[in-house]
């Protein structure tokens, strides 16, 4: 854990967001299963639904990372964690299609204001070594995943009404609890004075940022390799046991959890973040195709290959997120956090959106083929980093007195 004068805020942070995570995993894991079985909505409304959900939540990126940059993220973000215990409590009482879409709506229009509201409060409380303190975040939010979902599982094997909904409860319970550490752990933000030049929608005006939520949003498609491309291909093109599904995913999370905070640490600049960009598609570009090879092997060693196909994926994961994270803050001005924050979550959640449709349906239709163009694919969009990293550089403002950097040199970020 963080240690030092900061570490008091910071450790408070990591808490609430293991808690809220926590929650998400027991939610997540067995969300559809409630809706379907339990509410007896048909998948398709399910699917429907979720998607509306979804895109509409995007709304409240920039507005709220707006009114976090006016009146202080952590206001906006204890604002939406409420929101988000109140929907989540209001799961239980559903009994239509009309109603579970409204209010997955609210919950994600919540979401994403949270989203955009907490990493500017993470940008703000990361103290001296803000790389080592988003790494360890990092870490602790992936474990609250892992907690969570070991917890679903019993409410799974179960199988009943009341499960179920212990499990939305719990959720519930965990919004309401994170904010309760944040309100008590983290002191309040002030909003940081403005330039002149300042405007509400300043960011869709920064091309090099904007060049890098689209390329970030395209990696993100590697977060579904693991969890949605990789299991249908290993239960309907492989002869691998089913554990094999639960074996890989294990593995992902595990190497993730290990690892975030020990490289994340040293991804401190928007350089460093574009290099090890780069780093993370050639990962991408090996574990991709030794996917596909699980199709072609025995049995018995299909678990071997998957599972060291998704640890080669798994640190191409953490170099991602790293470099995602040191480009996402490092280039957003200090008093527009918020609003670039709220950009940089609508550029994820769409791209999230949309990995489904492109995976299943493109990837899984071509077979080997389109493993290979998936993995050539990741490869291209991290050759892209540094040079994106190198213009967005470019175009930061010098602090004063510093001196321009010389001639086919990448300019330094004030501070």
């Amino acid at each position: 854990m963080p240690d030092g004068p900061d570490s008091g805020p910071q450790r408070a942070l990591i808490a609430a967001s293991f808690v809220s995570r926590v929650g998400n995993g027991l939610f997540n894991t067995a969300a559809v299963l409630y809706f379907t079985f339990v509410v007896h909505l048909p998948a398709t409304q399910v699917g429907l639904g979720l998607t509306i959900a979804g895109l509409s939540g995007l709304a409240a990126g920039i507005p709220a990372g707006n009114l976090a940059d006016r009146y202080g993220p952590r206001t906006v973000w204890l604002t939406a964690l409420v929101l988000q215990a109140a929907t989540m409590a209001a799961f239980v009482l559903i009994d239509g299609w009309l109603a579970f879409t409204l209010v997955a709506t609210l919950d994600r229009l919540a979401a994403t204001a949270g989203g955009a509201a907490g990493g500017a409060l993470v940008a703000r409380v990361g103290g001296e070594r803000p790389a080592a303190f988003r790494a360890r975040l990092r870490t602790f939010v992936n474990l609250g995943v892992v907690v969570g979902t070991l917890g679903a599982a019993v409410a799974i094997q179960i199988d009943t009404r009341p499960a179920y909904t212990a499990l939305i409860l719990a959720n519930a319970a965990s919004f309401a609890l994170a904010g309760l550490i944040a309100l008590l752990g983290v002191p309040d933000q002030p909003p940081l004075p403005r330039p002149e030049e300042h405007r509400r929608w300043s960011v869709l005006a920064d091309r090099p940022y904007v060049s890098f939520v689209a390329l970030y949003s395209a990696m993100g498609l590697q977060y579904q390799v693991v969890s949605l491309l990789l299991p249908i291909w290993l239960a309907a093109h492989t002869d691998a046991p089913r554990w094999t599904v639960a074996a890989v995913y294990g593995v992902n999370s595990g190497v993730c959890v290990l690892l975030q905070s020990r490289l994340g640490s040293k991804v401190e600049t928007p350089r460093q973040g574009g290099r090890v960009f780069r780093l993370a598609g050639l990962l991408f570009l090996v574990s991709c195709p030794l996917m596909a090879l699980t199709a072609d092997v025995p049995s018995w060693v299909a678990p071997a290959l998957a599972v060291l196909a998704v640890c080669v994926h798994s640190v191409g994961e953490v170099w991602e997120s790293s470099g995602g994270y040191a480009l996402g803050f490092g280039l957003a001005p200090d008093h527009a956090q918020g609003q670039y924050q709220g950009l940089f979550g609508i550029g994820f959640g769409a791209g999230q959106a949309l990995a489904p449709v492109i995976l299943t349906g493109a990837v899984l239709a071509l077979g080997h083929t389109g493993w290979l163009l998936l993995g050539a694919l990741f490869a291209a969009l991290g050759a892209a980093g540094p040079p994106i990293a190198a213009w967005a550089e470019r175009t930061r403002p010098r602090a004063p007195g510093a001196e321009a950097p010389a001639p086919g040199r990448q300019g330094a970020l004030p501070g």
